[in-house]
């Protein structure tokens, strides 16, 4: 590739940050230009909603690169500034200013951001959601004030911020449409686990509940009305109800857009040219044999050395099978493997679920494993994913069976 070339990141997250690393790990000498909407430096966000808000990790522990990384790496950044549009018949990017910036391999790395409520008061002073460091930031803030918070959802984010908020003293609401927490994640059976963790931790965890309005008095919210008229009393609350992939620049631009923008299995679009990684790469999974979309860490970071090979015109795949974490009050979680949402799977228990100290895992109908949960317990990631790459049936009693090896 020349070193006249010029490859543009759109992005200021995880995902940016790694590919601009990958691209000069992989000997690329053209410009490299990573542009982000935020003013910070590329920063992970996992931290945002577990140590960064239980007061254990500053934004610079988990800052990507420091600034001297991109002036020795030759990286120009450009924080603070929007793409408005992508011209791929020009191969140029719009910057808000009306001037244009020339790529001849664009990666798109726009990430997500959170779902809005269209309730009534969902715009007042005290209503939160959580995305950036500022976010997160201002929930701290929140909890040295506040008294009572409400928490709309129960997924992931809204289950880690409602333990930060109870180590921290703030009374906890937390109201949930499904009938248990993370029911889309992890079903019936493993979302009673969470629940009961909560409860156990003094949340006052309602399920099959329905949000009517964000209540607020002089502007500021001061609770939450339920459908059936219940009033939940609050000084703030977080609406926490799922992220909606940024994919408005890429489907403006004519690239293939189904729930995120459509990549192959070296994470290439329809244009050869751009590439797409992250929360916003629907991938076609060459182990799993389907279309996928996961907005977790684990993509972030690793997706970047396959896009970059790619963009280099190497031969790439990427094939990890997808991972998240956890971590709420005493409990630590690891999740390896995919579970569809139209599939039917059997769990299997390996260990102590009322010690929080366990194994689970998904079974298909013939016995193979899909995905596997780890709770409390190490060292056992690895044996995971071989069982679930080996796609050999397994005997659920044995695998049930702390005494057989895995």
């Amino acid at each position: 590739m020349s070193t006249d070339s010029r490859f543009v990141i759109v992005g200021g997250g995880l995902a940016a940050a790694k590919l601009a690393e990958a691209l000069r790990a992989n000997d690329f000498g053209g410009k490299v230009t990573l542009i982000s909407a935020e003013d910070h430096l590329p920063y992970e966000r996992p931290p945002l909603s577990k140590e960064h808000l239980l007061g254990k990790k500053a934004l610079p522990e988990f800052t990507v690169d420091p600034a001297p990384w991109y002036r020795d790496h030759h990286v120009e950044l450009l924080l603070g500034t929007t793409v408005t549009a992508i011209d791929r018949s020009s191969k140029t990017v719009a910057l808000p200013d009306g001037s244009t910036l020339p790529y001849d391999k664009l990666a798109l790395a726009t990430g997500s951001r959170p779902r809005r409520l269209p309730l009534p008061g969902a715009d007042a002073e005290g209503v939160y959601q959580l995305r950036t460091i500022d976010d997160s930031d201002a929930l701290i803030a929140l909890f040295g004030t506040a008294r009572k918070l409400a928490v709309i959802g129960a997924g992931w984010i809204g289950l880690e911020v409602t333990a930060a908020a109870r180590a921290a003293g703030v009374q906890v609401t937390v109201l949930e449409s499904e009938s248990v927490p993370l029911k889309a994640a992890l079903g019936t059976q493993m979302g009673d686990v969470f629940a009961d963790l909560h409860r156990s931790h003094g949340v006052d965890l309602r399920c099959g509940v329905r949000v009517a309005e964000i209540a607020a008095a002089r502007g500021r919210a001061t609770g939450v009305r339920l459908d059936d008229g219940t009033v939940i009393d609050a000084d703030a609350v977080l609406v926490a109800v799922g992220a909606r992939p940024n994919v408005e620049l890429a489907a403006d631009a004519g690239l293939e857009v189904d729930g995120g923008v459509l990549v192959d299995e070296s994470l290439a679009t329809v244009d050869p040219d751009i590439v797409a990684v992250g929360d916003i790469a629907a991938h076609q999974h060459p182990v799993l044999g389907r279309r996928i979309r996961v907005e977790h860490w684990a993509n972030a970071l690793n997706q970047p050395a396959v896009a970059a090979r790619t963009m280099l015109g190497a031969q790439a795949t990427y094939d990890r099978l997808p991972y998240f974490f956890t971590d709420q009050y005493d409990l630590g979680m690891e999740y390896t493997g995919y579970v569809a949402p139209d599939q039917d799977a059997t769990v299997v228990v390996r260990g102590n679920v009322a010690a929080r100290e366990f194994v689970a895992f998904w079974l298909d109908s013939a016995n193979r494993v899909l995905a596997g949960m780890n709770v409390n317990i190490w060292d056992v990631g690895d044996r995971i994913k071989e069982l679930i790459l080996s796609q050999r049936p397994v005997d659920p009693k044995r695998l049930a069976d702390p005494s057989a090896k895995l």
